[in-house]
């Protein structure tokens, strides 16, 4: 449903997208995720046609951006950076200035998008008078109302309070069974993109470190804790087998190798092997292993 393709991207000479290249299938959740800097907004940017880039493309339902943006953005809704709205207008107001923009405004699609939000009480109040969490749902209104098949999310619960946070998260997820959305958003908070992705890619320094499901992204390097007598002894045994000691206690195998043959090994050596069980990782531990390592 959506791609995106060799994209090079450099500001006043500064790199900040190098050879970026990932896919979101219909109906995936898909996380985009790295550090300041990393290119996350440059690549949403570069999507919605709003940075030209250098070299690479991105598409959208089989459309190129580049080629014909109006009929590849027909299908996407999106919140990008901080939603802007006029003060001095109610958020029916708002929503009816703005669809006008782009297109026609359907007012009984609007009431039903607006109720979906759970904005109705408010709608036609003044967006001066709005708290932080429902220009976020007026924006979220916005983005929906061409009916999009894609929906990007620039940082959507930036400043939401817990429960505005579960609210969102909820409801982009009723929204893929609902309706088959395609949802690509940007976050910091880990622990919701692990709860909500099928998939994420991560970005460190504009290049692309891994692009995957988190079950793959575990099993890059699976973490044991393990209990070795004697450990010194038993480390540097398995430092010559490729084994990465973390820490006393805390091994990571190499890709595709065989706990079940690395106990063997140890055993039929001499070592006394007490535990030898895998760690569950975060997302947020494996995001920091990932962008540190490399």
């Amino acid at each position: 449903m959506l791609s995106v393709s060799g994209l090079h991207k450099s500001f006043g000479g500064k790199p900040a997208l190098h050879d970026v290249s990932f896919t979101v299938a219909p109906g995936e959740i898909h996380g985009l995720l790295g550090h300041n800097g990393a290119g996350k907004s440059t690549t949403l940017g570069i999507i919605l046609g709003m940075v030209a880039p250098d070299r690479g493309e991105a598409s959208i339902g089989g459309v190129s951006v580049q080629h014909d943006y109006a009929k590849a953005l027909r299908q996407v809704g999106a919140i990008f950076e901080s939603p802007a709205f006029y003060e001095y207008l109610s958020g029916w107001e708002n929503l009816r200035i703005l669809a006008n923009y782009s297109g026609r405004f359907d007012e009984k699609a609007a009431r039903e998008v607006v109720d979906r939000v759970g904005l109705t009480k408010r709608i036609d109040s003044k967006v001066r008078t709005y708290s932080h969490g429902m220009r976020q749902r007026l924006a979220l209104a916005q983005a929906l109302l061409p009916e999009p098949k894609v929906l990007l999310l620039d940082e959507p619960t930036d400043g939401l309070d817990p429960e505005g946070i579960k609210w969102f998260r909820d409801f982009i997820l009723d929204l893929r069974q609902e309706r088959g959305m395609t949802v690509l958003f940007n976050s910091h908070l880990l622990a919701e993109v692990e709860l909500m992705c099928d998939r994420v890619t991560i970005l460190r320094e504009g290049r692309l470190v891994h692009e995957g499901t988190l079950r793959e992204l575990r099993e890059e390097a699976p973490i044991y804790e393990v209990e070795l007598e004697p450990w010194d002894r038993a480390a540097a045994f398995l430092e010559l087998n490729d084994v990465k000691i973390l820490a006393p206690g805390r091994i990571a195998l190499p890709p595709g190798a065989d706990p079940a043959l690395t106990v063997a090994a140890l055993v039929g050596s001499g070592f006394r092997v007490s535990a030898f069980s895998p760690v569950r990782r975060s997302l947020e531990d494996l995001y920091l292993e990932i962008t540190a390592a490399r």
